[in-house]
């Protein structure tokens, strides 16, 4: 099996995420003791967020093409980036390393686009759900309209992530919240729809939700898998 590289820490808890699903995963597919040969480089959130904060995408496009590199130079055959928010700098990460870089966008796409769906809502915090990196891709590579969620409700999601989620607290009005939020987007005709931020997971599952959800971290790992089992 190929290394897996993961450029985490954006949270710690999205990456002990994809940490225990790559492993869960490599288990129920090779069985016996097999787990997956990786390799973790994971960044301080606090400057990721300042960045963000700042909207200065070129400086936090810098900082994670470096720890791509650090992550290539352990040894990754191919490099996850454990968030959806900072596929915001997906190009700058691409370009810094030779070794495959796998999207979660195009991870997601695929699943949904072999679903014969055409429109889903995104839920994930304001940068995915406003900037077009996420919607363009889904619409342009997979032919998949996104639509999100009206104010103020994107910035009651974008809360819950940034003031709860990233901070280990699952709270039930929260949940509550985002399945308030799920109906009106299948009000809008959403067919489906994407947890496009990795910490949403820990708040909202298949039973809680009146549509069907394309858990885009999930969906992340097995691609990874995929790759990285391929002979």
């Amino acid at each position: 099996m190929r290394t897996i590289g993961m450029l985490g820490g954006m949270s710690w808890e999205s990456s002990a995420e994809y940490y225990r699903l790559l492993n869960e995963e490599s288990r129920a597919r090779l069985g016996g003791y097999n787990t997956v040969p990786s390799v973790l480089y994971s960044v301080d959130f606090a400057a990721i967020v300042a960045m963000q904060e700042a909207g200065d995408w070129a400086a936090a496009g810098r900082h994670l093409a470096d720890a791509a590199r650090q992550v290539r130079r352990a040894g990754a055959d191919l490099v996850l980036l454990c968030t959806n928010t900072m596929h915001q700098v997906a190009e700058e990460i691409e370009a810094a390393i030779d070794v495959p870089f796998v999207h979660i966008v195009d991870a997601t796409g695929a699943r949904i686009a072999a679903a014969g769906l055409t429109r889903v809502g995104l839920l994930g915090t304001r940068y995915t759900m406003e900037l077009d990196f996420y919607r363009a891709r889904m619409r342009d590579r997979h032919g998949i309209d996104v639509i999100v969620p009206e104010e103020p409700d994107r910035t009651l999601v974008h809360d819950v992530i940034y003031r709860e989620l990233t901070r280990n607290r699952v709270e039930d009005g929260s949940r509550e919240q985002y399945v308030r939020i799920v109906r009106g987007l299948a009000e809008r005709g959403a067919e489906a729809v994407i947890l496009g931020c990795t910490e949403i997971t820990l708040l909202l599952g298949p039973g809680d939700s009146p549509l069907p959800l394309f858990d885009s971290t999930r969906l992340h790992v097995a691609h990874a898998l995929d790759i990285a089992l391929a002979q």
